[in-house]
């Protein structure tokens, strides 16, 4: 093992409260001639601001920058912002359950081992191996997209080069050890948020007329947002985005990944949502105030057909910030790797999780020295391959399923977040204790898993009523379908 304090995690019983960190000086090192360790725990090393900002470097992407159009050029600029402030109520909600399963069950792999304690086994696995899909799935396109933003700037240099850089970069990042992956993502992350607090702040000043905008002295305060009336397409948007707005906050579940390597998790889990989710709360509905409040309804749609049509360049070249353009493109390649960064993490370590669960080969569970699952990286990131072929077949169809099919199996992971919390809470009453022997407890039990279920399972359905999106929808279920019936053909009788 390395010769770092840093701290490790054992598995206790988990009802009696039992689970705790324990020092690495107490476990027995297993460490091979190549440099890796077999069989052991990986090693707590992240800290509050760590975990804050790998939730908000896996919320804000490109979603926020290019491709949240739809939610307004759907539900109408007040709708959007209705539905966003809807979206962060259901995201606080689900957090809340996760965070009461993190701080009592602080695990690497999080949502498949609380479906498989608190639903059941097969749950367990279906849950496990969709997040693996779901990040591996996306971290091609990720590469890809940031490479043609490069070629903007390089256009004589091929796409694949710069493609293969990023993923060595993303690569070398994961497998270096949980506290640089840590730091990077920190930094990495650092940058989405002030670009988004300098846009929020100027675009407030220009609101209020402090400065001067598209040569006019003051801009037309919050007029905008209600010229084409209050729902200029009814009410029934607000929902029907949802799914959309809901793949917005997704990435806030990154905390529960990760709190199986946080330090003193029953402390920083907590602090770590809360905060996670009042800053993206902030920083979405901010944004979308500010884009609807100075641009045109019909100019104030984000879309995803180049940065130049991104409208916080829009908002910057109105205010006169020089080079706006070249500033978005930086901030959004640096969104990729943030979010390649983040999938990555967060798809090793469910491979991880699966095979000290036995349901793959112990090989996934091998770690470096420094404390990484080491084959578990290397075989996600050939998992990722696929999507780098988006870019040469029909990538608009490609990108928008993909979009589909990420946003759904995020959501479905959130419904068995709510049924764990809620299934865990009755059996800890059942078992004689009290909510106040909780070291976090969900508050308004059981609203709080119940609502967040309902919200989810509504936002799945509106899939269905996307004729672009209903492709991915059934997809989706072939593989969950896929999933129950290799865990029951495969290790039903091999494991309890």
């Amino acid at each position: 093992m390395s010769n770092n304090n840093e701290k490790t995690f054992l598995t206790g019983d988990v009802l009696s409260g039992d689970y705790a960190p324990q020092q690495e000086s107490s476990q027995q090192s297993n460490v091979s001639s190549s440099g890796v360790v077999v069989g052991q725990p990986l090693k707590r090393a992240m800290t509050k601001r760590h975990l804050v900002m790998l939730s908000l470097g896996g919320a804000i992407g490109t979603g926020l920058f290019l491709g949240s159009g739809d939610v307004i050029s759907q539900a109408g600029p007040f709708g959007a912002v209705l539905a966003y402030l809807l979206g962060g109520v259901i995201a606080y909600m689900v957090m809340l359950c996760l965070g009461e399963l993190a701080v009592h069950m602080p695990v690497s792999g999080a949502f498949g081992e609380y479906a498989r304690t608190y639903i059941g086994p097969g749950t367990g696995y279906m849950v496990t191996w969709l997040y693996w899909l779901t990040w591996t799935a996306t971290l091609g396109t990720e590469f890809t997209a940031a490479a043609l933003l490069m070629q903007e700037w390089f256009p004589s240099v091929s796409m694949w080069i710069w493609t293969l850089i990023f993923a060595g970069l993303v690569f070398s990042l994961n497998v270096s050890s949980t506290r640089f992956f840590a730091e990077s993502e920190f930094w990495l992350s650092l940058v989405k948020v002030l670009t988004i607090i300098c846009f929020i702040g100027l675009g407030l000043v220009a609101i209020f007329g402090f400065i001067p905008y598209q040569g006019h002295e003051s801009a037309p305060l919050f007029s905008k947002l209600t010229e084409h009336g209050w729902f200029p397409q009814g009410i029934f948007p607000i929902f029907a985005t949802m799914l959309i707005v809901n793949f917005a906050f997704s990435g806030t579940e990154l905390i529960g990944v990760a709190a199986g390597e946080a330090e003193d998790p029953a402390k920083t889990v907590p602090k770590a949502i809360n905060a996670a989710i009042w800053r993206l709360l902030i920083f979405f509905v901010g944004t979308i105030v500010v884009i609807c409040a100075l641009l045109p309804f019909e100019m104030a749609g984000l879309n995803a057909s180049g940065i130049s049509s991104s409208p916080f360049v829009t908002v910057f070249n109105f205010i006169g910030i020089p080079y706006a353009e070249d500033i978005i493109r930086f901030v959004i390649i640096t969104a990729l790797l943030s979010a390649a960064n983040s999938g990555l993490f967060a798809a090793s370590r469910m491979m991880w999780s699966l095979s000290i669960q036995k349901q793959l080969p112990k090989v996934f569970s091998t770690l470096t020295a420094s404390g990484t699952p080491i084959i578990a990286i290397v075989v996600t990131m050939f998992g990722a391959i696929p999507g780098l072929l988006s870019e040469h077949f029909a990538p608009e169809t490609i990108f928008k399923n993909l979009l589909g099919v990420a946003a759904f199996t995020m959501v479905v992971v959130w419904i068995t977040i709510c049924v764990s919390q809620f299934n865990f809470r009755r059996q800890w009453i059942k078992s004689g204790k009290t909510v106040k022997d909780l070291k976090f407890a969900a508050p308004l039990f059981p609203l709080t898993p119940i609502l967040g279920g309902v919200f989810c399972v509504i936002t799945c359905l509106s899939m269905v009523a996307d004729p672009s999106m209903q492709v991915g929808f059934v997809c989706c279920l072939l593989f969950i379908i896929a999933c129950y019936a290799s865990y029951y053909f495969f290790y039903k009788d091999k494991l309890s």
